[in-house]
């Protein structure tokens, strides 16, 4: 037979059974309380449930008492033994024994003394099942005697000597602690150098002149007696010497090199070494062949006392302290062993057997040495106790076979060794009952949901019966693979979820009978916080509040309690508590502390603190402004097919005032992790009512909008997904256009997920010719963007209508669009083209324009294709360059910029659609007439002389008309950069070399030069150069050709002016050196230009207005000195003799157009080749020769 019990962990629940009766195999001594419902028919064999300590050491000054108590059924008897035999307690009238209780009360105050009771006790509690025993109990009184009278010498040390003060405390019971203290009761002070070892002594390791003091007393208290003995003041003087000399470590104690130490298991296991020497050692520990125990080792009194706490076997070994210092070291080594009292491996515990069934009782111990294990049955030995056919005893155990009623007992089991006893009571109970539930019935239990449901079913039976739990009338029995049987008959529901709620039956059976039981289960929601306190830092004398909301189960009511530093709130009417506040008025330095909000309901509870600090008044500060805290606790309600409420609490507003609230939703089926703009609510709501569409899985978000900004955004809320339905809105922007000329491709852009309101998301695509009498004719295609409409007529118009469906329905009817079916080229060219010439740079076309039926397709205008005519034999060197230019709409004329002057074009027109270019019309020749030509290609001065200078030139590149003579205009420079007289030339047109004679020697002139023809003066080239000394400075054509300046080369090297002259010069150009570098590294031009600015040339022309060019001249750095033979002009770069009529002003590109005023919009796409720089100018700095000759 078992009993079976609810462990004594209880669940949340609001209903238990008050009494449990425990599993059969409990162990010995705990109490078992039997269910009143049993009393008053089952027996159990008796049980000690109390009894005094095995050492007992009691108070003489009161009265003794010795504890013994007991429980079974029926009530059990008590006896007595002192020493080994019957105690009769009748015969000592001092002695009497509590009424239904084992306990023994020895009166000794009004008579009698504690000696005369000095012994060993037992107690036996005995009924008709069996008889239970208690340990012996050793029973001694206190003592507390005093000190021997001793005289005690003064001690007189030198300074650095060692000493040993003795305690040697009175030996009482239990020991005495051990303290030193003075006359004035003041502990004296300990350090490395000063301590109290364990036996009590005081140690010195060296003394000092500050020990010198007549008051060293040895104090001992006995505890139990409350009692305080004091030795003999000791008188220690310590004498100052002027050199105590040091010395190595030796141990005061323990003594030699070697010693021993026994501990028992489970116990403090402490070594102690301390040690002598000057200066103070210090001490460490190690174990050889090991390492101390990282969580158990403990150093005490300066790392002098080593301690290990819990002792094991595993701590038996050799420790070595070693004391070390300046001089030297010294090592002692203990050797431990750690003995053990028995202690239990398997303790016996009480068997409930119904009658024919087998059982097992066993005692395990353990110990060192090995305990002596003995068995008792009813506190005899079973050696001569009575015999019992269904018990076998083997060793430490005892196997029971085919039990009856008269195999119920109670066995002692006892394992002892040399250090102690343990004795255990297991009782053998033989009961044949039916199964009974203790549980109350209809008990209720109420548990927070996701946590765990204990529903108790305390059963009791014999034999054992077996549980099974139902949910509901009709329900299943209940398995392990979602819940948890345990196996004292109470189901476990791990995690409680709202759906757990419900009724539960219990059912337990066994041979004898049945029993059932139903109890209820209500799952109630968590108590949580949606505002908690928060850290402050407040002003002393200002206010204070701290925040505590909480959300609860709506059937629970809950308490708020305020608590500060966990205890209650001062007494003080500057606190106030209200619903969801805690305020502290005028706020004191003392307020500071922690405040806790402690929320309780019958069921649950939760609490959270913050700390208050109290600071000092300052200065007001600005309040810290922030964008708010994100919202939370997001709910939905009122959920509905279209529409849904959506609530959230706001977050702190960071002191600034919430002006909007951002609500935005996830459709986790088409978008998951893309967020949506939803509504937008005032910063005073807390609730909106949101549109939904069909077919969305929704999430939804919210932020916070203040002055400052905007929040992160908040958790997002549970999941809602909306209902399908047919689609609301059409495919938008539907086009028809055909991309070969017998096709119609109509495309749409689709529906997104979020926006087809259900599956099957599909499109019918409509077309039928706009001016004719046909039917629609429609197809249904999948969710796709484009359908293409085969064998239709070219370019004709199409009306399109694209609807959406799915599963559900259609859309609305959608709108017709037109669009047309696929182009082709056109077929016919523009005609009667003419061209009219404005002037040598433009020209203006002229054309017919086309049928509009033969353009095919839309109409984008005319393009016009033009190009210069070139010889046959330039045609076979060089490409034709064409030029094109496209004309929008339907203008019948354009312009044509950017032509050259005295060339021979040619063009023809063609129509444009959008497929492509119709055939071109008959090319159109034309001329246009003579204009001003560019510059000459180059202009180089060779040959300087005294008085003479030869030029040589290139004609233009760009003649642009037949040239009539060349221009050459020079005049002098002197040594302040001022300009002489104006020299004007006129060369014929077929000369490219020129020598001008009678000019001055070593000077500086600069020439201008330019070409001519009937229309005008072209652009000019400048250039610079120097006459020479004399004959001996000029240099070989071969040699002086290309260089800008020549430099006297006359052997005057030995002449003392030449010296000076040439010093004076070195250190002018090192210094212009040194100043142009500086110039250019700062961005500057080379100075000479601003005086050079004033020497432009005077007949420099300006645009001439008669056909429409320019005079092209640049101050752009030109008025430096240049190199001999530089064919730069003076803008650095060579002009290309275009026109001047620039494509820039008329567009540019295949794209150029003219509008319908005739103002080009067109675009020029003819890439003219552009010519390099002619001329060699140099940007860097000017040669140390130029340099000289600028100066000369």
């Amino acid at each position: 037979m078992q009993l079976k019990t609810m462990p004594k962990k209880k669940p949340l629940s609001a209903g238990r059974a008050p009494l449990f009766l425990f599993l059969c195999q409990m162990i010995s001594a705990l109490d078992v309380p039997l269910d009143p419902k049993l009393l008053d028919d089952l027996v159990q064999p008796p049980t000690i449930t109390q009894q005094s300590p095995k050492d007992y050491i009691i108070d003489p000054r009161e009265n003794i008492v010795i504890q013994c108590e007991a429980k079974g059924k029926p009530p059990p008897s008590f006896s007595w033994t002192r020493n080994g035999t019957h105690f009769d307690i009748d015969k000592d009238p001092l002695v009497t024994m509590k009424p239904g209780s084992g306990t023994l009360v020895i009166n000794i105050m009004s008579e009698g003394k504690a000696e005369t009771y000095e012994g060993v006790y037992q107690c036996t509690a005995r009924n008709e099942r069996g008889a239970a025993v208690s340990n012996n109990i050793v029973v001694r009184p206190s003592r507390s005697p005093l000190w021997t009278k001793e005289r005690l010498e003064p001690i007189i040390l030198r300074s650095g000597q060692s000493l040993v003060l003795p305690c040697r405390p009175p030996i009482g019971l239990p020991p005495a602690i051990i303290f030193w203290m003075d006359n004035s009761f003041q502990r004296l002070p300990q350090s490395e150098r000063v301590s109290q070892g364990l036996n009590g002594d005081l140690y010195f390791s060296n003394v000092l002149p500050e020990d010198t003091r007549e008051d060293y007393i040895c104090y001992a208290r006995f505890n139990h007696t409350q009692t305080i003995q004091q030795k003999q003041p000791i008188s220690l003087k310590v004498i100052s010497a002027k050199s105590s000399k040091e010395r190595p470590p030796t141990f005061l104690t323990p003594e030699g090199n070697e010693s021993h130490k026994e501990e028992l298991r489970g116990n403090v296991l402490s070594l102690e070494c301390i040690a002598e020497g000057l200066p103070t050692p210090v001490i460490y520990w190690i174990k050889e062949d090991g390492t101390l125990p990282v969580n158990r080792t403990f150093y005490r009194n300066f790392k002098k006392t080593l301690q290990i706490i819990h002792v094991s076997e595993a701590d038996s070994g050799n420790y070595q302290c070693i004391a070390k210092n300046a001089l030297g070291a010294v090592h002692h080594t203990i050797s431990v062993t750690v003995k053990a009292a028995p202690y239990w491996i398997v303790a016996p515990h009480n068997l409930v057997l119904s009658p024919g069934e087998n059982g097992t009782l066993i005692c395990r111990a353990n110990g060192n040495p090995k305990p002596r294990i003995s068995w008792l049955t009813n506190g005899v030995p079973v050696e001569i106790a009575l015999d019992d056919p269904s018990r076998k005893i083997d060793g430490d155990t005892i196997m029971f076979s085919n039990v009856q009623e008269s195999s119920s007992a109670v066995y002692q089991c006892n394992a002892s060794n040399k250090y102690g006893y343990l004795l255990a009571n297991a009782f053998v109970n033989v009961l044949a009952e039916p199964p009974r539930i203790l549980t109350s019935a209809n008990t209720l239990y109420q548990v927070i949901a996701n946590r765990p449901a204990l529903l108790d079913c305390a059963f009791f039976g014999s034999p054992m019966p077996t549980i099974e739990w139902f949910k509901g009338t009709k329900g299943s029995a209940l398995h392990e693979d979602i819940y948890v049987l345990h196996d004292n008959g109470t189901l476990e529901i791990p995690v409680a979820q709202k759906d757990s709620t419900g009724t539960y039956t219990c059912v337990a059976r066994n041979k004898l009978g049945m029993a059932k039981n139903e109890v209820h289960l209500e799952i109630k929601d968590p108590t949580r916080f949606i505002k908690q306190p928060e850290y402050a830092v407040v002003q002393r004398g200002s206010k204070v509040s701290f925040e505590c909301k909480v959300k609860h189960d709506h059937t629970l009511i809950p308490t708020i309690l305020w608590l500060k530093d966990n205890g209650e709130l001062p007494n003080d009417e500057r606190f106030s508590v209200d619903k969801d506040h805690l305020v502290v008025s005028d706020v004191k330095d003392e307020d500071g502390g922690t405040y806790t909000c402690a929320a309780n309901t019958t069921l649950d509870s939760v609490s959270a603190s913050a700390v208050l600090r109290v600071v000092a008044p300052t200065p007001t500060p600005a309040p810290i402004y922030d964008v708010p805290n994100p919202p939370f606790d997001l709910e939905l309600t009122n959920q509905l097919d279209k529409s849904v409420q959506l609530t959230w609490t706001p977050g702190d507003d960071n002191n600034s005032p919430i002006t909007k609230f951002i609500i935005e939703y996830e459709d986790a089926m088409h978008e998951a992790g893309l967020w949506r703009h939803q509504a937008e609510v005032s910063g005073t709501q807390t609730t909106a009512q949101l549109k939904l569409s069909p077919y969305v899985n929704y999430s939804f978000r919210v932020m916070a909008e203040n002055s400052i900004g905007r929040s992160v955004p908040s958790e997002a809320s549970e999941q809602y997904l909306t209902k399908a339905a047919e689609p609301d809105q059409n495919p938008t922007a539907v086009e028809g256009l055909g991309t070969e000329p017998d096709n119609l491709v109509i495309t749409w852009k689709p529906l997104n997920g979020f926006q087809s309101n259900g599956p099957g998301l599909q499109y019918k695509v409509s077309w039928r010719q706009k001016d004719g009498d046909d039917e629609w004719t429609s197809v249904v295609v999948a969710n796709v963007s484009k359908y293409i409409v085969s064998g239709t007529p070219t370019f004709v118009p199409y009306l399109i209508k694209v609807q959406a469906l799915n599963d559900v329905g259609f859309a609305p009817e959608p709108a017709a669009v037109m669009g047309h079916s696929g182009e082709d080229l056109p077929m016919v060219a523009p005609g009667n083209v003419r061209v009219s010439v404005v002037n040598s740079t433009l020209a203006e076309a002229h054309w017919d324009p086309v049928p509009p039926k033969s353009v095919r397709g839309h109409l984008q205008g005319y393009r016009i294709y033009y190009w210069k005519a070139q010889s046959s034999s330039k045609r076979n060197r060089r490409h034709i360059e064409k030029k094109i230019l496209t004309f929008q709409g339907s203008k019948t004329h354009g312009m044509l910029p950017g032509l050259q002057p005295y060339s021979h074009y040619v063009l023809n027109v063609r129509v444009v659609n959008g497929k492509g270019e119709g055939p071109a019309s008959a090319d159109r020749g034309f001329h246009t007439p003579e204009g001003v030509p560019s510059a000459p290609s180059s202009l180089k001065i060779v040959n300087p002389t005294l008085d003479s200078l030869t030029l040589e030139w290139d004609p233009p590149s760009h003649p642009n008309g037949i040239l009539t003579e060349y221009i050459l205009k020079y005049q002098p420079i002197n040594s302040t950069h001022e300009l002489g007289p104006l020299v004007d030339l006129k060369i014929p047109a077929n000369k490219t070399r020129w020598t001008l004679k009678n000019l001055n020697f070593s000077t500086r002139y600069k020439f201008y030069f330019y070409a001519q023809t009937s229309v005008g003066s072209g652009s000019q080239i400048t250039e610079e150069a120097i006459t020479t000394v004399d004959e001996a400075g000029i240099l070989p054509p071969d040699v002086g050709a290309g260089k800008a300046m020549a430099s006297r080369q006359v052997d005057i090297a030995t002449q003392g002016w030449f010296i000076g002259l040439m010093c004076a010069v070195a250190l002018l150009i090192l210094i212009l050196l040194i100043v142009c570098f500086i110039r250019r590294n700062k961005g500057g031009k080379y100075p000479v230009k601003e005086k050079e600015d004033a020497h432009a040339d005077p007949e420099i022309q300006p645009m001439k207005e008669d056909d429409g060019t320019f005079g092209e001249y640049s101050d752009a750095e030109d008025h430096k000195p240049l190199k001999k033979g530089s064919r730069t002009p003076s803008d650095r770069t060579v002009k290309k003799e275009d026109s001047d009529d620039s494509l820039v002003d008329y567009g540019e590109g295949v794209n150029g157009q003219f509008n319908e005023d005739g103002s080009f919009i067109g675009q020029y796409s003819g890439k003219k080749e552009k010519e390099p720089a002619e001329g060699n100018e140099s940007s860097e700095a000017p040669s140390p020769v130029n340099a000289m000759n600028s100066f000369v």
